[in-house]
């Protein structure tokens, strides 16, 4: 009598689709990836010469004398990389509140709701070469620039306002000024990033059964209760999935300072040096990203 055979279950068609859907990714990463990654571990402990006799590089063990030289030797690395780690804890805050803030937007009934979820996205698209040429080698958009440093001392969106509460106040109700002011001065910055957050966002949103609400309401519970008791609960888990893509991609920035100093000694033909700091700013953002984490999953909630 011939076995039956067993039905495969709803999770694991899901689970098999899912790897299937990952699997060119994870393809691409073993083919060109993890060969890169090798030699510039190898590159990152040793004196790195270009051989040209022999068409590439030329490999001497050096032990952790790059490392050393990124902390001990260069004035230049190690407040440029704890100046972006604390970058890093203020912009990705106010990149997910705003993100989420305009998921909370979007995700109403409205007219022209398609147009409008276009345009927020439409800088993720342009960024990726056309706003960065118009912000960097455009002569006008650096003309004006000129003539406003030239003709106010002070240019920033709050200017006025933070001369007037600055120096009026201090103690920790300064700090939360500064604070606060320079994130309303980075709100350009702030809308360019949050693209793929607001979309992350708005697809947690809309998973949220609109019964939930509807039997909240019935309860007597007000909207502002429904958004902690409900929303938020509901997608913690896209918090969580926001919050490592955005200190990724923060730290991934060609125009911070660490990876600016890294192109700068690999156009200098250090390459050992380099890679020494790529790997020091790489563990950096896994330790970053391991202890969000670790904060963070403690709050998530899951649900089937």
């Amino acid at each position: 009598m011939a076995r039956k055979k067993k039905k495969k279950t709803l999770a694991f068609k899901n689970a098999v689709a899912g790897y299937l859907f990952v699997a060119p990714f994870i393809l691409g990463f073993v083919l060109f990836m993890v060969i890169p990654l090798g030699q510039s571990l190898r590159m990152a402990f040793s004196n790195v010469t270009v051989d040209s006799a022999a068409g590439g590089f030329q490999m001497t063990w050096a032990g952790i004398k790059n490392f050393y030289n990124a902390f001990r030797v260069d004035p230049d690395f190690p407040p440029y990389l704890i100046n972006e780690m604390l970058k890093m804890l203020t912009n990705v805050p106010a990149t997910l509140i705003f993100s989420f803030f305009i998921a909370l937007l979007l995700n109403q009934n409205f007219k022209g709701r398609g147009a409008v979820r276009a345009i927020f996205f439409l800088p993720v698209i342009l960024s990726s070469g056309v706003i960065v040429g118009l912000e960097k080698n455009n002569a006008l958009l650096q003309g004006m620039q000129e003539v406003l440093e030239h003709t106010t001392n002070d240019t920033s969106v709050t200017g006025v306002l933070e001369s007037i509460l600055v120096t009026s106040e201090s103690g920790p109700m300064t700090s939360m000024f500064y604070y606060v002011f320079d994130i309303i001065n980075k709100v350009y910055d702030i809308a360019i990033a949050s693209g793929i957050q607001i979309i992350i966002f708005l697809s947690g949103l809309q998973t949220v059964s609109p019964s939930m609400f509807e039997a909240a309401k019935i309860e007597g519970c007000t909207a502002w209760e429904s958004f902690w008791k409900i929303t938020l609960p509901m997608v913690s888990s896209m918090i969580l999935v926001n919050i490592v893509y955005t200190v990724i991609d923060f730290f991934l920035k060609t125009d911070n300072q660490v990876m600016e100093k890294i192109s700068k000694e690999i156009v200098q033909m250090k390459y050992g040096f380099s890679s020494a700091m790529a790997w020091i700013y790489f563990l950096c953002v896994i330790v970053a990203l391991g202890i969000v984490s670790l904060i963070i999953s403690k709050r998530v909630y899951y649900y089937e």
